[in-house]
């Protein structure tokens, strides 16, 4: 079995690879300073930011295997698993990365937007890849935490919060514009979504998974449920989530139009209960299985 390292705060990995350790809540490492650096497998309870400045070959994240390019930039947060696992090997990189606890981030306003910031659970393979004005931008922000991090007075915390929103906004934006260029070439989406779609149903997918997921339609397209949202959002200005329900409505209706019962109905579409069908239904259209059938009689 691989070795993980339990990034439990965010020190454990600046002590593990020879970093200065600066705050105990924040942590700023300069790959290209450090004598002595090796791979590590990393169990995060904190967040991460990791700009690379050179290929890094067979990097995981989660389950799987990826290159990550030149001036690519990554995210983690806390629960995830992600890096390479150590040979014992010292190595020679280069980059940055920035660490922070989310107790940092307590009771700021910042503890509440989190959750925007969908890029943390993207996948390697889908990591920003920076130009570098872009990737500068970010450098200079992670100096000046480092920077504000040796006056650690009262105004510190605060100050190196607010450091952390600019680089994620920052982030937000440059993936937006990767987005937006991924949408341009990858006219195909939506037809791959929907014969997938289409495909759960001939197939007989919904007997054992019951209704397709996002997650589902996203692990079946090799895209992280996140990035394949966001895509999705880019492309239609709707939620991947809003088109399998309609998917599945507009099943229902010609399933019910075609004289089979309600209760037979929400089998095929792979409801679990017929009553939930039956909610789901009435929420879309306003009124019930039976109301609607009998209207089309």
């Amino acid at each position: 079995m691989k070795r993980i390292l339990k990034v439990h705060q965010v020190n454990d990995y600046a002590r593990y690879i020879g970093a200065p350790e600066l705050h105990p809540l924040v942590s700023v490492i300069h790959y290209d300073e450090l004598e002595h650096c090796r791979h590590s497998l990393n169990n995060y309870d904190v967040y991460g930011i990791f700009i690379g400045d050179e290929l890094l070959e067979e990097l995981t994240y989660g389950l799987t295997t990826y290159d990550l390019h030149r001036h690519a930039l990554m995210c983690v947060s806390p629960g995830q698993i992600g890096g390479k696992a150590d040979t014992g090997e010292e190595i020679q990189t280069k980059g940055w990365a920035l660490l922070f606890d989310p107790l940092l981030l307590h009771a700021t306003d910042l503890e509440h937007r989190m959750s925007a910031y969908t890029f943390f659970s993207y996948n390697t393979n889908e990591a920003l890849l920076m130009s570098p004005p872009q990737r500068q931008v970010i450098v200079d922000l992670m100096e000046a935490i480092r920077r504000e991090l040796a006056n650690d007075d009262e105004h510190t915390r605060m100050i190196v919060v607010a450091y952390i929103t600019l680089i994620l906004e920052h982030i937000a934006r440059f993936y937006a514009l990767q987005l937006s260029v991924a949408t341009t070439t990858s006219n195909d989406l939506l037809t791959r979504f929907e014969n997938l779609l289409n495909r759960y149903y001939s197939e007989g997918t919904y007997r054992t998974h019951g209704l397709p997921t996002v997650k589902y339609c996203a692990q079946e397209l090799f895209l992280s449920p996140n990035y394949f949202g966001d895509l999705i959002r880019q492309m239609t200005d709707d939620t991947a989530g809003n088109i399998i329900r309609r998917f599945v409505m507009q099943r229902a209706q010609k399933i019910l139009i075609s004289g089979v019962s309600v209760g037979e109905t929400a089998e095929r579409l792979g409801f679990e209960y017929p009553q939930h069908f039956t909610r789901m239904f009435k929420k879309y259209f306003g009124i019930s299985p039976s109301q609607y059938v009998n209207k089309k009689r």
